[in-house]
């Protein structure tokens, strides 16, 4: 099955302003923030985890941004919520923004208080909020990213040529196929994916497809890289010290024609 990225959902917005920010907050990168005091400038609410791929396909472009358009105004927080058992440790979480080269303001949401402010419906997710604190643009799901850098342009006041797509399949004229449904556990047999990824705990070796591979970090990790959709069977088996939570399927481009 095909799907535009074009078709991911991106909902209407409205006179909605910005949900405060948790009263005793844990933050990372930054001392505790209040919304009220953002404006002037416009802000960008993101909602990720460092265990689920699709978060950290799109961090990518949030650093970016960060770097680009801190300096004019704009203002990025990444709202960590976690979706797997390490995700919700603190340090652990710690850990991943140094690792990922995360420098923009992170708060940590382990009960989901400020994602239910949002009535958030998923990972990642993207708010983006003018210097008026009312909302401006959504998008849920990987995809549109030069869309919404040319909002945060417009919000800005600049116009500057966008930044590059980083992948093909981040187009929004993409065409991807369905990948097979993310697995538990250490996942054995047959798929149909572009990109397949590890959940992990601990540290250890895993072997993929008779290769061993080192796993130093809990996190969401690479293992196969095919960027258009293929078909494939995957043997994956991991040491006692090393916990696989969850195995993950990624989109990727059609097969070309022939």
């Amino acid at each position: 099955m095909l799907a535009s990225a074009s078709e991911l959902m991106r909902p209407q917005t409205d006179t909605i302003v910005a949900p405060s920010f948790p009263k005793d907050g844990d933050w990372i990168n930054v001392a505790t923030l209040k919304i009220e005091q953002q404006a002037p400038r416009p802000v960008l609410i993101e909602f990720w985890d460092f265990c689920r791929p699709s978060s950290l396909r799109a961090m990518r472009y949030t650093r970016q941004w960060q770097r680009r358009y801190e300096p004019a105004g704009l203002r990025i927080v990444s709202v960590h919520a976690p979706g797997f058992p390490p995700s919700h440790a603190r340090e652990l979480v710690e850990a991943a923004v140094e690792r990922l080269k995360i420098e923009q303001a992170v708060l940590l949401d382990p009960q989901f208080e400020y994602w239910r402010a949002f009535e958030n419906p998923g990972w990642p997710a993207r708010y983006l909020f003018g210097p008026d604190l009312m909302l401006t643009d959504v998008h849920y799901g990987e995809g549109g990213y030069q869309e919404t850098e040319a909002v945060i342009q417009e919000l800005l006041g600049i116009n500057e040529p966008l930044g590059e797509l980083l992948d093909p399949s981040d187009g929004m004229d993409a065409e991807l196929v369905v990948p097979t449904a993310d697995q538990p556990g250490a996942y054995c047999g047959s798929y149909g994916a572009g990109q397949v990824w590890v959940v992990t705990e601990g540290r250890g070796y895993l072997t993929v497809n008779g290769e061993r591979r080192e796993i130093d970090a809990a996190g969401a990790h690479l293992l196969i890289d095919h960027n258009r959709h293929r078909d494939g069977v995957l043997e994956l088996s991991a040491e006692p010290t090393l916990t696989v939570h969850a195995t993950c399927f990624s989109a990727g481009l059609a097969a070309r024609s022939a």
